[in-house]
């Protein structure tokens, strides 16, 4: 059996395959990639479904060392032409359905992206004898917690939606393909994430378009669910870390030590845009809506000296000026079908007393 042994990846020129790279933190990735790595190839591979969007990438469209092909990873044949073409030796998955509110109205398409999508890569990584995987994954695999407590990497999986439980699927065909195969598998688990070319479904994004627009911001239950926020070129910087320097087999939460109840999110937003908190608008609660996340990322700051380079407070500052300088961009997002998912989600709910 051919065995890999590098822990570390070296300098010299790379091509490497970016799935999911039209997307939020792919194309977050792609820009942060090509400004500080001249000599790497990005091939990004991306389906451009609903949150795929290449005007994320226009302004590196031309660089010499990109390309966009367009492609769904469930397509084996598609992929494996795509890998040859391009003579690719690293795969970084991004791609996957994302998003627990669409996952609950329909588990089909998650299961068949997220597990099935993966094992297509996998296979065809270990086909190729690749350098590296990296398999971007999501802290929402470890189920909830409760009013204290952190999730590390040792925490066991509890994932209690359609979207966590296809992502610790893929996580766990991941391993098994490292454990089975000497694939050199690493995985990297973030908390939420914030900042600029997010697609306004999530929470931030929707808020400040939302107060921008003077229409009521929809807020789940008693808004007291506890998340962990990171700017998204901070996981970035994570992700790029762990990719070169992490060791094989292992996993790296990626946590900005930031924990903030979604009303408290909201009232800031709010505050920032100068909006009232009249626009404060509290709907049922969806099913299954974990309480609490917080991640211990004790581990990716001691192996590989990475730490958070934005403050809440500025990062947050920084993101609403950016959706107000680039109002163009998503508004011409939340027409068609957007609008249609948005009056499902929200529209139809019962309001309840705030």
């Amino acid at each position: 059996m051919f065995v890999w042994t590098a822990a570390r990846l070296d300098s010299s020129r790379m091509n490497i395959l970016i799935t999911g790279g039209a997307g939020f933190i792919g194309s977050n990735f792609v820009h942060y990639v090509l400004k500080r790595r001249q000599q790497d190839k990005i091939v990004n591979v991306d389906m451009l479904t609903y949150a795929g969007n290449l005007e994320n990438l226009e302004d590196v469209r031309s660089h010499p060392n990109y390309v966009f092909e367009k492609a769904d990873i469930c397509d084996r044949d598609a992929i494996e032409r795509i890998l040859e073409k391009h003579n690719a030796e690293a795969i970084i998955n991004f791609a996957a359905e994302s998003h627990v509110d669409r996952s609950i109205l329909g588990a089909a398409e998650f299961i068949r992206t997220n597990v099935s999508g993966t094992q297509v890569l996998l296979e065809l990584a270990n086909q190729r004898k690749m350098k590296r995987f990296l398999q971007v994954s999501t802290d929402e695999v470890y189920g909830s917690l409760g009013d204290t407590g952190l999730f590390t990497e040792e925490t066991p999986l509890h994932p209690n939606s359609p979207y966590s439980a296809s992502k610790a699927g893929a996580d766990m065909l991941a391993l098994a393909y490292h454990h089975t195969f000497s694939l050199p598998v690493v995985i990297t688990r973030c908390s939420n994430n914030y900042g600029p070319y997010q697609f306004p479904e999530k929470l931030i994004p929707l808020l400040i378009a939302n107060a921008l627009n003077d229409k009521p911001l929809p807020v789940y239950g008693d808004g007291k669910n506890v998340r962990d926020w990171l700017h998204v070129e901070d996981h970035c910087a994570a992700i790029d870390s762990v990719f070169h320097d992490g060791k094989i087999g292992e996993i790296y939460n990626v946590g900005g030590s930031n924990e903030w109840m979604n009303i408290d999110i909201v009232k800031l937003v709010l505050e920032l845009l100068n909006k009232p908190e009249s626009l404060i608008t509290f709907v049922q609660d969806r099913l299954g809506h974990d309480r609490r996340y917080a991640i211990d990322s004790s581990k990716i700051r001691r192996e590989l000296n990475w730490k958070p380079g934005y403050t809440f407070e500025h990062g947050i500052r920084e993101t609403v000026q950016w959706y107000i300088k680039n109002r163009t961009w998503w508004e011409n997002i939340i027409t068609g079908e957007y609008q249609e998912y948005y009056k499902r989600m929200y529209e139809g709910r019962e309001k309840i007393a705030g």
